[in-house]
């Protein structure tokens, strides 16, 4: 049973807190009018959530794995965007903190502990998906640093990001070819455009973009830890924190829409009767609450095995691959359990049975974790 202190319960009530007072009563419009949320983005890095990934010396507020879920969870309860808003953010810190060299700690933690510096990551590749070792796009090294040419697709926070941390080839020709990957940290400048947002069924308001990067100069040090060769296996770590964070998304989307379904349950009279009264409304309650407590756990599982520090790609996925199908199935009975005013814009069922397929696309698809946790299950000899 997760167990956090009393400092971080206080961290989770006060991103509650926020959430109903401060994001509820205006996600609704925000979302609809695809609008970035700049005052609650703002109220955000006051609360410390940009830096909760960020440890001393650099940061003030360094939260565990399993606080650092449920304040995600938080987060996506109000607006799923919002999560999403600090999710890659996180994942670069704890690069930056696992990896980085002295100069690169220094440069970039302090400022993205307090939102001053917020960054993002760019793997995604438009003919790529989730085979990232086929990328193109290459950082190939000269006497004054690296030439980036390639496009990244799909890059969430790309243009209000300072920092992004690009997965590229600085040896195109090696084999095996994750060793010829890096990561590079770079900025924004020349040689580097920034599309239009892309158009998105859900997600709205935080922008999503292709990056285009044609003879775009990036300085010796942007290595990320200053050796080549090391960014594919620096990101797989990385994209272990960035699927408990997804799956947390699910996990708070999903609790939105069971939440408001539950009270739209009590209040809808139907034949007499609270509809929640009605046998198949009733079973849908108890399916929902159900299969959000399992996605929960196995998030939170995810999350403690993180924290100790052992590999749980496989706990990761697992929660994930679960949470996200829940969060999916859950939002469908919502609207199910809302009958027609489910599918009216003014209700919020409508906007979580749209953002939640987000999560079972995201950060590797949901068939890709199947073969993730397919593969785990035969090296490990089970999941114990």
């Amino acid at each position: 049973m997760t167990t956090l202190s009393a400092e971080e319960q206080a961290i989770v009530e006060a991103v509650r807190e926020f959430v109903d007072r401060d994001v509820r009563p205006v996600a609704r419009e925000l979302e609809h009018s695809d609008t970035y949320p700049e005052a609650l983005v703002e109220r955000m890095k006051e609360l410390g959530v940009f830096g909760l990934a960020v440890p001393e010396p650099w940061g003030e507020a360094p939260v565990s794995m399993p606080c650092y879920a449920l304040v995600t969870a938080e987060l996506a309860r109000g607006w799923m965007s919002l999560a999403g808003a600090m999710g890659g953010h996180t994942v670069v810190a704890k690069l930056l903190v696992a990896f980085g060299t002295r100069e690169q700690q220094e440069r970039w933690l302090p400022r993205m502990a307090t939102g001053e510096v917020r960054a993002t990551m760019a793997l995604t590749e438009p003919g790529g998906g989730s085979d990232l070792q086929a990328m193109t796009t290459t950082a190939r090294r000269d006497d004054d640093g690296y030439r980036i040419d390639g496009a990244k697709t799909w890059i969430t926070n790309s243009r209000r990001s300072q920092l992004i941390a690009l997965l590229c080839k600085t040896d195109p020709e090696a084999r095996p070819r994750h060793a010829g990957i890096s990561v590079l940290l770079v900025e924004h400048g020349p040689g580097l455009t920034v599309s239009r947002d892309l158009p998105k069924l859900g997600y709205k308001g935080v922008e999503s973009c292709e990056l285009s990067f044609d003879g775009y100069r990036a300085p010796p040090d942007a290595v990320l830890g200053g050796v080549e060769g090391r960014g594919f296996a620096q990101m797989m770590t990385g994209l272990e924190t960035g699927r408990i964070q997804v799956a947390a998304r699910a996990l708070g989307v999903g609790q939105a829409a069971f939440d408001d379904a539950l009270r739209y349950a009590q209040e809808r009279e139907s034949f007499g009767k609270p509809i929640w009264q009605h046998q198949s409304i009733g079973n849908y309650l108890a399916d929902m609450a159900t299969s959000l407590t399992a996605a929960r756990l196995l998030v939170l599982h995810a999350a403690e095995r993180a924290e100790s520090g052992q590999r749980c790609d496989l706990e990761a996925g697992m929660a994930k691959l679960f949470a996200s199908e829940t969060a999916m199935q859950v939002a469908l009975n919502a609207v199910r359990i809302h009958g027609g005013y489910g599918y009216s814009t003014e209700f919020d069922v409508e906007r979580y049975f749209r953002d939640a397929p987000l999560m079972i696309v995201g950060e590797g698809t949901n068939e890709i974790q199947r073969t993730v946790i397919a593969r785990q299950l035969v090296e490990r000899g089970g999941p114990g």
